[in-house]
């Protein structure tokens, strides 16, 4: 094999920005450790967030133990540096299929092609460019997802891109579009190319459970996604928080050492007590929002069959004696829910001629769901509102497993969630403004009783809009909508949606409580982008004049400076208000509230029961 290799002058070569190196080991190592295939992969899940299960793995290539070319950065580094980096690709291609079929591995193969390469592999092979990747590998085509990684600028080439790509499916292969958001990545790539799947690039979620800018960045590419059709893969998910904020956002593939790192062999499954921590259960410790309730109230007690010790005879008889029974449960031996068998069927396949003869005796587990639907007593029906949406809707015939600290605790039907979360909206509605539609009194009434139940600190921030009058007066009401309509979208956007709370007592008063440790910050960047938006909200004669002329309360007309928000917060200690009612927390915010107001200022804070003292 030549040490230099040029792509044809039909297809030019791509240009590349080379990393420096470290250590530069002499030219002829790479060469032999292509020759002598000291090619090696790891294979890192993906895992299907939905079910808690391992959709694939991505194969990530290692060089010779105790080189410098053992890890993949220096490998690459030096294949590039040298005009072999096509060659190096290839051979990582065919080590990461090879290993996946020795291993007989199951679930999608992720595995990495540049743009160049896979145009200089396009020019070479053309339509038996499928063939010669996989080189007689017997893995199925179907299995294997492409990952297009964007090192080089790829809008010179498109045209020959989308043509290898287009081969590619032909055959069964799935793309995807590694790394997006970062370096050469593009809306024009993600168009025109139309991958399957696009892995958003582990910058996103690095602490995207505490950065609300991450979170909307996100959340943006999503919209795009769902637009176009393309599942989502999150990268680089190293904590529980951004996993919860993954989970939030709906995405549905994630990747990270939280959930796997690079092993010599492919996993079949999770480990327990990370499927177990994947099911749904509440993303961050917030009490069940006002009228919900929580999974609890939905459970029934029923009998579960042991997976050690019963026998599909014994199922058959627990659906003889409970006849009001819709499921089992089946268990391990700590109690854990490993399935769940539906009695409907269950019946179908024991009405069948021999079935009871050939599998009566067989461990309960042949006719069990073993991805059932499994929900923390204490998640509220709010949270749970989202399996109505999710894609798999078997819950709806088997029902719920109810668990309590990962173990047994009983059954839920399809029925009593849609019935609970359809209640819950509804009473939602009732007490909602019509306006903005946040919670009105009422909901935040129920919500600071919740928090008083808590043993956390939370603060209540009561927000109102200054010289918002003479604005409404001279604007008119429609314009006046839009100001406070403004100020719901700001604070909503500001708030975590996990940890935090926002209701408007009506007109231009809002409440919203929080339990973010960052409270402060956020309360600060709430009053910020107010006010600098709520400008856009005047006519340019009162942009330039910094305000406008009304009349005040008492008739008399004068100018009013822009209207901005003024915050009182109450930071409240559970432990420390005895028995106290939501109404004097209420109260006690609007007293700080009115500090604000009095004294011209933008933020005051406060404590209780400190702030009665004051």
């Amino acid at each position: 094999m030549s040490s230099t290799l040029a792509l044809p002058r039909q297809a030019p070569a791509v240009p590349v920005t080379m990393a420096a190196s470290a250590t530069v080991p002499e030219p002829a190592c790479l060469a032999a450790i292509l020759q002598s295939r000291q090619l090696s992969p790891r294979f890192q899940p993906v895992v299907d967030l939905a079910h808690s299960r391992v959709f694939g793995h991505e194969s990530l290539i290692r060089g010779p133990q105790g080189t410098d070319l053992h890890l993949p950065d220096a490998l690459f580094t030096e294949a590039r540096r040298q005009g072999l980096h096509p060659q190096l690709e290839l051979a990582s291609f065919r080590a990461g299929v090879q290993g996946f079929q020795e291993r007989e591995a199951r679930g999608k193969l992720f595995l990495n092609l540049s743009g160049s390469a896979l145009i200089h592999y396009w020019t070479l092979w053309g339509p038996a460019l499928p063939a010669k990747l996989l080189k007689g590998s017997s893995v199925d085509p179907a299995s294997i997802v492409v990952e297009l990684t964007e090192h080089d600028p790829l809008s010179p080439h498109m045209n020959a891109l989308a043509s290898a790509l287009a081969c590619l499916r032909e055959h069964g292969m799935r793309i995807a579009l590694d790394d997006y958001g970062a370096g050469g990545s593009n809306l024009q790539v993600w168009a025109e190319l139309q991958p399957d799947l696009i892995k958003i690039d582990r910058y996103f979620f690095d602490g995207i459970g505490r950065d609300e800018r991450k979170r909307h960045m996100v959340d943006a590419i999503m919209k795009v996604a769902r637009h176009l059709g393309t599942s989502i893969v999150a990268e680089g998910i190293e904590t529980a928080d951004d996993l919860a904020a993954v989970r939030d956002l709906d995405i549905r593939y994630a990747q990270g050492w939280l959930l796997g790192r690079p092993e010599e062999s492919p996993l079949d499954e999770l480990a327990p007590t990370l499927q177990q921590s994947l099911r749904v259960r509440p993303p961050a410790p917030r009490p069940a929002r006002p009228g919900g309730g929580t999974a609890a109230s939905l459970r029934v007690q029923a009998p579960a069959a042991l997976l050690h010790k019963h026998t599909n005879d014994d199922v058959h008889r627990l659906f003889l004696e409970h006849k009001d029974l819709h499921a089992v449960a089946v268990l391990d031996e700590q109690q854990r829910p490993l399935g769940i068998i539906n009695r409907r069927d269950f019946s179908e396949h024991y009405a069948q001629r021999y079935t009871r003869e050939l599998f009566g005796r067989d461990p309960c587990s042949t006719f069990m769901n073993s991805e059932p639907v499994l929900v923390d007593a204490d998640v509220s029906i709010d949270q749970l509102s989202r399996v109505l949406v999710s894609e798999d809707q078997r819950y709806l015939m088997d029902g719920l497993i109810i668990t309590r600290n990962g173990c047994y605790d009983g059954l839920a039907t399809g029925e009593t969630l849609v019935r609970s979360v359809t209640e819950m909206r509804i009473e939602a509605a009732r007490y909602a403004n019509p306006l903005t539609s946040l919670p009105g009194n009422i909901p935040i009434s129920r919500h600071i009783s919740a928090l008083l139940e808590e043993a956390g600190d939370f603060t209540v921030c009561y927000g109102d809009l200054n010289n918002f009058k003479p604005f409404n007066d001279v604007y008119g009401y429609w314009r006046g909508d839009d100001m406070i309509l403004l100020a719901a979208e700001i604070i909503k956007r500001h708030c975590d949606p996990q940890r935090d709370f926002v209701g408007h007592v009506g007109g231009d008063d809002f409440v919203f409580m929080m339990r973010s440790p960052d409270w402060r910050d956020r309360a600060r960047r709430i009053i910020a982008d107010f006010n600098a938006r709520a400008i856009d909200l005047y006519d340019d004669d009162a942009r330039r004049r910094g305000g406008i002329e009304a009349e005040d309360r008492y008739g008399v007309p004068r100018f009013f400076p822009f209207v901005t928000l003024g915050v009182g917060t109450l930071t409240v200690t559970p432990a420390l208000c005895g028995r106290i009612r939501p109404e004097d927390i209420a109260s006690a915010a609007a007293h700080v509230k009115h500090k604000v107001k009095h004294a011209n200022l933008s933020l005051v804070s406060e404590s209780y029961p400190g702030a009665l003292a004051a």
